[in-house]
């Protein structure tokens, strides 16, 4: 997946509309943009545990047919925050894990098998585990330039866009992809939006917060579409929830049966290098040499 981040990091427009919330928030340092980042995405309070839940459907889009529904998905990211390094400049470091399940779409039950409608083959349903997906945010962008966040505020609302443009040496191809293609393509699309008078309370050491998030991508490795025309987007939403039990009844579920590690973030001094849903794939789907 996707991690709920990725992207964020990047410098961005501040359009402040009059307001009594707006008029108290200062955003003109980047110690002033991280810590209002800190608040949404996780907790002024170093190791507070966070949980974000999101819902909604994949979907297909193959050339010269309608597209079609395939899943319903669910998700979450158990995450906590600290300081970065011995930094005094309001730089932190989150560590989080992630789930996302694929279910049916007419039923909500899990899948462990389905049935590929372009091949007629039964496959094998890998849902994604990535444990960790770490990030770093210090009072620079990727760029260099100081830390802002692409914040708009109009009224009392606040929210914040981006878009996340992935395309990079698949880690499911072999050596030659820069000579013969065969990249990881995906885009990743963030809206997160609250109420300004909580992230304009320095006192708050959170917020809550709601989140739009859509994903186009490559077919699912587990898919077996092979090198078949087309793409999968998923379309969801969700929030930032008071408790980890707040999560749906089959998520907790599934998370006590398979995923037990899911109910706590990674410590913060995790140093392992990040897992995506498809080094994850490579990592439970051994292929015979």
């Amino acid at each position: 997946m996707m991690s709920m981040l990725r992207g964020l990091t990047f410098a961005g427009l501040v359009a402040v509309a009059a307001s009594a919330g707006a008029a108290d928030l200062t955003l003109d340092t980047p110690r002033d943009n991280l810590r209002v980042m800190r608040q949404i995405q996780c907790s002024l309070k170093d190791g507070e545990v966070v949980t974000w839940y999101w819902r909604g459907h994949a979907y297909s889009r193959v050339p010269g047919e309608p597209d079609r529904q395939l899943f319903a998905v669910e998700g979450m990211n158990i995450r906590q925050c600290g300081p970065l390094g011995t930094a005094d400049d309001g730089s932190f470091k989150m560590t989080t894990r992630e789930i996302l399940l694929y279910e049916d779409p007419k039923t909500g039950a899990v899948l462990r098998t389905w049935t590929n409608p372009w091949t007629g083959k039964e496959v094998k349903v890998v849902h994604v585990a990535n444990d960790p997906v770490n990030q770093r945010l210090g009072t620079t962008d990727r760029a260099g330039r100081p830390f802002r966040l692409p914040l708009t505020i109009v009224g009392n609302q606040w929210w914040m866009t981006s878009t996340v443009p992935l395309f990079y040496r698949n880690p499911l191809a072999g050596d030659y992809q820069d000579f013969i293609g065969g990249k990881y393509h995906a885009t990743e699309m963030f809206n997160f939006f609250g109420d300004v008078d909580q992230i304009a309370n320095a006192r708050r050491t959170s917020v809550d917060a709601r989140v739009g998030w859509v994903r186009m991508s490559d077919w699912l490795p587990w898919m077996e579409m092979g090198g078949r025309a087309g793409l999968i987007y998923f379309s969801t939403a969700g929030r930032r929830l008071d408790r980890f039990d707040d999560i749906s009844e089959t998520l907790k579920a599934e998370i006590r049966s398979n995923y037990p590690e899911y109910t706590a973030p990674p410590p913060l001094d995790d140093e392992r290098p990040n897992e995506t849903s498809w080094t994850y794939f490579r990592k439970v789907t051994p292929v015979a040499q």
